[in-house]
């Protein structure tokens, strides 16, 4: 008799245990879109770090203003008993069956309020970086002032868009000539409050003295090379921070030291100028390749390859034809990306099958240099460069992830790529970029399993045939959840007025 009440007692203490956890559970609130709660609660998550180690969970994630506070693993037994102790908070986010990860962090991005001398709201941006899990931008060149403005309103929670770190453009007219005239420029951009320093077409000669006073200021340094006088070995040589795109580094690799031009070939032409960038892979020498990107390790200068931007070179039925471009493409940027030598990157009036054949042969070294690049201890970063070439913001990025696993990264490897790689890129790695009991609280709450199919970051399409897409569920920017359906329906709502008002 006394072990049937021992055991009813504990029976009963267990059932008040669960009903009292059910009861508490439910008298929390669901989140507010856009309102930083006090304490948040992210229950049942499987979490996937950003620091490529395999996903884990169910674990709750407790946020407390904006930084993550806590993070606690959960038995599965006492789950299913109703008998587990649960983290409380005054809003709650129920992640069961879902991935929690670090926000994406874009490295090279454009902030545009315009294509072309065309308005272009600035609010179809913002919401389509944060409606696809983006919470971080590295605005690589845009108006420096007017992007410092909103840096400090995202920072505020006055702004419904990402995190901006704000990289000024060096080369703006007077262009320097002399060691003197760079360093001034560098301390002039230092003064206005910038991050670091987007570098273009850098002659030798002030090279050097440009990253030395950048990093003597503490600004890191993000560099488009072209078919310069620099390239990868003064970026080793002088500590640039990333080099995007890839100009620069098959360039190095040429034995002779110059690509194959012809006779008629004229920069400025960028029809031409981006045929024969197909070209120049193939130019490069394998084992000098290789020198190239040991001295890019050693150096610690990080690669940035924005694989996505010059995907239409190889395909351009496929850039032209992208599924989301009914709902999500807004007609300042649709007319921006039609055939016109006015508009940078829309050069593919006279584009051929022999071009798309050169530009398919350059994709498949590239993908290997940048395989290399990481094998030897390479930080190999993501971003979009969207706003050009047949690439929308948010979607780019996206596009981005399944090219690197195309180019034969594992997707721990690349969402690392996004996450964590990036912040450290950023020199943002002790506060961004991984699901850590201390770090800011930037988080993306995916509708499904993104290791299984990147393309669960992808708004949920209608017709159920082209496939899942789970979509992003919430986005949560520095502790403040965002209804990621909610800002996407925003946008397609705002497309849809735009198309009106033009007639379409």
């Amino acid at each position: 008799m006394r072990l049937i009440t021992r055991c009813t007692i504990l029976t009963l203490a267990a059932t008040t245990i669960a009903l009292a956890t059910r009861s508490s559970l439910t008298a929390q609130s669901a989140p507010s879109h856009g309102v930083r709660p006090t304490r948040l609660i992210i229950r049942g998550a499987t979490i996937i770090e950003g620091n490529g180690t395999p996903a884990e969970g169910p674990k709750d994630i407790v946020i407390e203003g904006n930084r993550i506070a806590q993070i606690v693993s959960l038995d599965p037994v006492a789950l299913k008993d109703g008998t587990a102790r649960r983290p409380t908070g005054d809003v709650i986010i129920d992640a069961t069956g879902k991935y929690v990860m670090p926000g994406l962090i874009n490295a090279h991005g454009h902030v545009q309020d315009e294509r072309a001398g065309i308005a272009q709201p600035l609010d179809y941006q913002m919401k389509l970086w944060l409606g696809m899990g983006i919470t971080t931008v590295r605005d690589v060149s845009s108006e420096t002032q007017k992007t410092i403005q909103l840096r400090a309103r995202s920072l505020s929670g006055d702004m419904i868009g990402p995190r901006l770190y704000v990289y000024a453009r060096y080369a703006y007219m007077p262009v320097p000539r002399n060691d003197v005239e760079a360093r001034q420029r560098v301390r002039d951009l230092k003064a206005q409050g910038v991050d670091g320093l987007k570098l273009f077409g850098m002659d030798k000669d002030v090279y050097p003295a440009v990253l030395d006073e950048a990093r003597k200021l503490g600004l890191r340094t993000a560099h488009h090379m072209a078919v310069d006088e620099t390239n990868a070995w003064d970026a080793a040589t002088g500590g640039l921070t990333s080099i995007e795109h890839w100009y620069g580094v098959p360039d190095a690799a040429i034995t002779e030291g110059l690509q194959s031009f012809p006779s008629n070939f004229n920069y400025a032409d960028e029809g031409m100028r981006f045929r024969y960038a197909g070209r120049l892979w193939r130019e490069a020498d394998p084992t000098r390749l290789q020198d190239v990107l040991k001295a890019m390790v050693k150096a610690n200068v990080a690669w940035n390859p924005t694989l996505d931007i010059y995907e239409a070179s190889r395909d351009l039925q496929r850039a032209e034809t992208q599924p989301w471009f009914a709902e999500y493409l807004h007609p300042t940027l649709d007319k921006y990306f039609k055939p016109d030598p006015s508009n940078h990157g829309s050069y593919f009036a006279n584009w051929s099958s022999t071009d798309e054949a050169y530009w398919k042969e350059n994709y498949r070294i590239w993908f290997q240099a940048v395989r290399d690049f990481e094998r030897l201890g390479g930080v190999v970063g993501a971003g979009e460069d969207a706003g050009f070439i047949y690439q929308v913001y948010g979607f780019g990025l996206i596009r981005e992830l399944e090219l690197h696993q195309e180019a034969g990264f594992a997707p721990l490897r690349v969402l690392q790529h996004v996450t964590a790689n990036n912040a450290k890129i950023l020199g943002e790695e002790s506060r961004l970029g991984r699901v850590r009991p201390g770090f800011l609280a930037d988080l993306v709450v995916i509708n499904g399993n993104p290791l299984e199919d990147l393309k669960v970051f992808y708004p949920p399409r209608a017709d159920a045939a082209a496939g899942p897409g789970g979509g992003v569920a919430w986005t949560i920017k520095d502790g403040i959840p965002y209804d990621a359906p909610r800002l996407l329906r925003e946008v397609r709502e705002l497309v849809s007025s735009a198309k009106r008002a033009n007639g379409r």
